[in-house]
């Protein structure tokens, strides 16, 4: 932190730089328009999130902002870890952001000052515990917020890897964390950031003597020591460059992967339908045509008797389907490829692949699915009869027609 020349009334000091304060206020954009355009869709239904939709032009628009400031803010996350480590590795610049034994010692002190046994707060140095704590927050959030994300946007690879329920998981989780980000935001930083004092720091880059007094004493204190370290020499800054680059291109070759991977692997399942114009109907005012008479009256149908046995004395009822003529290529194949191949396909959750016979009657962790000639025993009839199966159902006729097809002996063809 460097400070201008004058009395110490009158000196500023400069406490972000161009580039940091850049990165707050493409980060800020970013998770605005990512609150803004998600919890909308998290509370689809509310009159605001239907007002949101409006504005944007509807849910298709509202997503694909939501992709486009979730991909802004995964850059500019990097583009801090980068900087980070230059002005770790190059600069040597003290880790001020990770907190330390002093920050209890802070906590301890401050409690005391609440309390009214201490007569002034904690001497904080560059930053206090509050907003290291904060720092952290934002890292597992953007950590959380990323891979749920990424969970969400390619939900047909995350099933590839995990069980059908980490799908629901990844968008409970995505949801929470949302809600917490956003009221901390506005509940925590915005309370001790712009109304308890108003901070321009992060706009102006700079604090006056006096907000140094009031918010970082310790770091005051430091400067005014005249401790601060002195110039890197030319050839001590270009041999730690050196050594800095080769870990940036590592980094940059992986996130890049990972961008690719991330935004182009595969269009998400989620794909709302685009809605029809509507057209007025065209039904002509004509009268409704009456047939011509005919030369020779039509005889009218007659019906045919059907012979009644002798032992039953009664007419036969219409047989139903013969079980026989059931198999797995024509009727139960088309049934589970309908109900049950987004988690037991390619993805084979739990071990079961439904996609072909031989690997359906082999069935999965849990044993074989089906019991050919005996549907009251086979698994998967007591799943579904006793409501057990946590997302899929059948109904009463589907059920019907894999008993009476296991009661034929499950034939494939």
């Amino acid at each position: 932190m460097s400070n201008d020349t004058g009395s110490p009334q009158t000196k500023i000091y400069v406490r972000f730089d161009l580039v940091q304060r850049l990165q707050h206020i493409v980060f800020l954009i970013s998770f605005t328009l990512l609150g803004f355009t998600g919890l909308p869709q998290k509370f689809p239904l509310s009159p605001i999130s239907l007002g949101i939709f409006g504005i944007v032009g509807g849910i298709e628009n509202a997503r694909l902002i939501h992709h486009t400031s979730a991909i802004v803010m995964m850059i500019v996350s990097v583009f801090h870890v980068l900087e980070v480590l230059y002005r770790v590795m190059v600069l040597r610049t003290p880790i001020s952001m990770i907190p330390w034994i002093s920050d209890a010692i802070h906590v301890y002190e401050d409690v005391l000052y609440y309390l009214g046994l201490r007569k002034h707060k904690a001497y904080y140095g560059r930053y206090s515990y509050a907003e290291k704590m904060e720092y952290l927050a934002l890292i597992w959030g953007t950590i959380v917020m990323g891979l749920t994300g990424f969970m969400m946007w390619n939900p047909i690879s995350t099933l590839r890897l995990l069980p059908g329920e980490a799908v629901p998981a990844a968008k409970a989780a995505h949801g929470g964390e949302a809600i917490l980000a956003v009221l901390a935001i506005i509940i925590w930083h915005f309370y001790h950031v712009h109304i308890k004092l108003f901070n321009k720091s992060m706009f102006t880059g700079k604090l006056s003597h006096e907000e140094m007094e009031h918010e970082h004493p310790a770091e005051l204190a430091h400067i005014n020591s005249e401790q601060q370290p002195g110039s890197i020499p030319p050839a001590v800054l270009r041999k730690r460059q050196y050594m800095y680059a080769p870990i940036a291109i590592v980094i940059l070759a992986l996130f890049s992967y990972g961008f690719y991977y991330f935004v182009g692997y595969e269009t998400t399942a989620v794909v709302s339908p685009q809605l029809q114009p509507t057209l007025p109907v065209y039904v002509p005012q004509t009268a409704t045509p009456s047939p011509s008479p005919t030369s020779t009256p039509t005889p009218l149908p007659t019906a045919t008797p059907v012979p009644v046995t002798e032992s039953s004395g009664s007419v036969p009822a219409t047989e139903p389907p013969v079980a026989a003529n059931l198999t797995w290529d024509t009727d139960i194949a088309p049934l589970f490829t309908q109900k049950c191949l987004m988690c037991h396909g390619a993805t084979a959750s739990g071990g079961l692949n439904l996609s072909t016979y031989a690997d359906a009657m082999k069935g999965g962790v849990s044993g074989p699915p089906f019991t050919a000639g005996d549907s009251a025993n086979s698994p998967v009839i007591a799943k579904f009869e006793g409501g057990k199966h946590p997302y899929a159902a059948l109904s009463a006729e589907e059920l019907d027609k894999i008993k009476a097809w296991l009661d034929a002996g499950a034939l494939e063809k």
